[in-house]
């Protein structure tokens, strides 16, 4: 079984690739998510139209800059450095992507005096949403591939090489949207301290990824190595999380888990 052809089409001199199209899609869609989730919570429109601005270059600057740093090979964009600004192409990092995204959040939060979890705890949600379609847009890539496999609904992604693997691209956006209705379940929870459902998506997402690590091909790091380069980055935010979240939210959670056994 093989992948999509990367070009949907083109115009001109210029191609249309389904991974920028889904991109795309995705921060349109993100965009309109947002808005919603910020009148519920009394947040102005102007405020989340000029925090997308932030958000949008915190992320496309952090995701590729974070795959430059975390995955490179440094060797390849120092050959032909135009190729770091070449996100048509593929190749962001997700824990990049989130890096810049909170800086991006926190400079915003400076300049428009806002509290960084009034808008970090439902920028969450549209991420989740959006990271979804990038993973959907790296399979059709043929890029993140996953290791070998035997199994019937393993893929040859011919870019890379004629061998079956996994798709850890669809396993992947299957966590996303793990992540995202998890996300959606636990904002309906009453009473909810503010950072929470921020730091929720950051210790569900680092586990469910480090998990789904083990059937993507090694990219930084060789097979020799105990981790992926995305276990490693994933159990440093996972750590961070978990610490945050015993010393702040213990009682709230232990609240909740309570409330729950007594239903």
């Amino acid at each position: 079984m093989s992948i999509l052809d990367p070009v949907l089409g083109t115009v001109s001199i210029f191609e249309i690739r389904w991974y920028g199209l889904l991109m795309a899609v995705a921060f349109l869609a993100g965009y309109f998510m947002l808005r919603r989730l910020a009148d519920e919570e009394g947040i102005k429109r102007d405020e989340i139209d000029s925090y997308f601005l932030y958000i949008f270059l915190g992320i496309l600057i952090g995701a590729r800059l974070g795959e430059v740093l975390f995955y490179g090979p440094w060797s390849y964009y120092l050959a032909e450095p135009w190729r770091i600004i070449a996100v048509w192409q593929g190749g962001l990092s997700s824990h990049g992507a989130f890096i810049g995204g909170i800086l991006a959040t926190m400079i915003f939060c400076r300049v428009h005096r806002m509290r960084f979890y009034r808008i970090a705890d439902i920028a969450v949600i549209p991420i989740a949403f959006g990271s979804i379609l990038v993973r959907i847009g790296n399979l059709i890539n043929g890029e993140i591939v996953g290791r070998e496999t035997s199994m019937p609904w393993g893929m040859v992604f011919e870019n890379y090489d004629e061998k079956v693997r996994h798709p850890s691209q669809i396993y992947e956006a299957m966590m996303n949207f793990i992540v995202f209705a998890l996300l959606l379940s636990i904002r309906k929870l009453k009473k909810i301290p503010e950072g929470f459902m921020f730091w929720s998506f950051v210790v569900i997402y680092s586990i469910l990824r480090f998990f789904v690590e083990f059937f993507k091909e090694y990219q930084t790091l060789d097979s020799s190595s105990l981790f992926t380069m995305g276990q490693l980055l994933s159990i440093a935010f996972f750590a961070v999380a978990l610490y945050v979240m015993v010393v702040k939210y213990k009682n709230f959670i232990l609240a909740v888990s309570e409330r729950m056994r007594k239903e």
